[in-house]
């Protein structure tokens, strides 16, 4: 359960300057991970919830690198939430942070509890046509392009470049596109990447919003061998994953809800461009129903189409939904799972309470091993046909649930 001071705050935050060299020279910041992390790699944690297996705790940037490190040795992408920007993290405020996160996991525990009937979709001819439009080819060009850039760090020299260039050939694309939309960057506080957006304005409900996303980011973080960090399966392979659903979407007849892409910012650092963009939706009670987050999808080490769907932090209800999707229109193996607090952008908007999906590309103990380093690049290993999947569960939410009144029940 919860546990904090201030006296605990500053006597933990001091001894654990005093034990880095100089730190005092370094900006410290505040942030939330699984309880699991900070443990193994002896970080001060200065408020926790058992409950939920989260912990808050104040980290150098050496204490950081360590977390990003530990997340790469077990698979994981992000790794922690940065919650610098949240202004009410002052004195005990931690605590209503960690409660709020519990009560957004107890709602998914009633779900859980309660006796609905099994969720089913009723198949769609349109929507099986579309399915059948989804392009391996396609995939592999995108993931091709992504990690051809040295870098797509946030902490970059040139952050944007290829957030401009992806701009360019997203505005080319959608120049044929029969829905109205609007393409925008979106900048941040945080860090000076940009976050990327394209929203697929709704005919009938453009209030109600389905939230595709994934970052775009990526970051070398293993000892030697150059500092490039192609980043082809984390996350090339789930941004080309989106690049692909829109380009069928936008064929498509309107939707009667608001479909918003984004390709996220700074992901790898924190969390950054996700958590600000949820944090902003919630300050302005925007009725977001669903969100996805597409997050390495390219490397089948549980098996050719085995989805890793990841059980925590994540809504119950969207899970059934991909179960019921699955069924009828997929036709892959759906493993629960777990991956832990920070995993990937979902939990920016979990947090907010937002209900948000996580399928990822294997159990998470079979992940890519290779993330993080300059050996994420496509490989005999890389199975396009695989991360294919992905892209269906973009389209089906895009012209399924897009158009439906379904929402989760509380």
């Amino acid at each position: 359960m919860k546990t904090a001071t201030m006296a605990l705050f500053m006597f933990v935050a001091t001894s654990a300057m005093a034990h880095v060299p100089d730190m005092e020279n370094f900006e410290t910041k505040p942030i939330l991970a699984d309880l699991k992390d900070l443990r193994a790699l002896n970080i001060p944690v200065l408020a926790k919830d058992e409950r939920i297996e989260v912990g808050y705790a104040i980290v150098t940037p050496l204490m950081q690198q360590r977390i990003q490190e530990r997340s790469h040795q077990v698979g994981k992408c992000g790794g922690f939430e940065d919650l610098s920007l949240d202004m009410h993290v002052q004195g005990a405020g931690f605590n209503g942070i960690l409660d709020s996160l519990a009560k957004v996991q107890e709602q998914n525990a009633l779900y859980d509890r309660a006796p609905f009937a099994p969720l089913a979709l009723e198949r769609n001819t349109a929507i099986e046509s579309a399915l059948t439009e989804v392009s391996e080819d396609n995939l592999r060009s995108y993931v091709t392009w992504l990690s051809s850039f040295p870098s797509r760090s946030n902490r970059d020299a040139e952050p944007n470049r290829h957030v401009d260039e992806m701009k360019t050939r997203l505005e080319a694309m959608l120049a044929e596109s029969k829905i109205p939309y609007e393409i925008s960057q979106i900048s941040h506080t945080s860090t000076k990447q940009r976050s990327l957006k394209v929203r697929l304005v709704g005919s009938e409900r453009p209030n109600e919003i389905v939230v595709l996303g994934g970052h775009l980011d990526s970051i070398n973080q293993s000892w030697g061998g150059g500092k490039t960090a192609p980043g082809a399966d984390d996350n090339a392979s789930g941004s080309a994953n989106l690049i692909e659903a829109l380009r069928i979407l936008m064929s498509k007849a309107q939707p009667k809800r608001t479909i918003e892409i984004f390709w996220y910012a700074g992901e790898e650092s924190g969390l950054l461009g996700s958590a600000e963009i949820a944090k902003q939706y919630k300050a302005e009670k925007k009725d977001v129903v669903a969100v996805l987050q597409l997050d390495m999808t390219l490397f089948p080490g549980s098996g050719e189409l085995v989805i890793g769907s990841m059980t925590d932090f994540t809504s119950s209800w969207l899970r059934d939904y991909l179960k019921a999707a699955n069924e009828t229109y997929i036709h892959a193996r759906i493993v629960d799972d777990k991956c832990g607090y920070g995993c990937s952008d979902h939990a920016s908007w979990n947090r907010q309470g937002y209900p948000a999906l996580m399928p990822f590309e294997a159990t998470f103990s079979k992940s890519n091993k290779n993330i993080h380093s300059t050996r994420d690049v496509i490989t005999p290993e890389s199975n396009f046909k695989h991360s294919a999947a992905y892209t269906k569960i973009a389209v089906v939410m895009g012209m399924d649930l897009a158009n439906s009144d379904a929402r989760q029940p509380y």
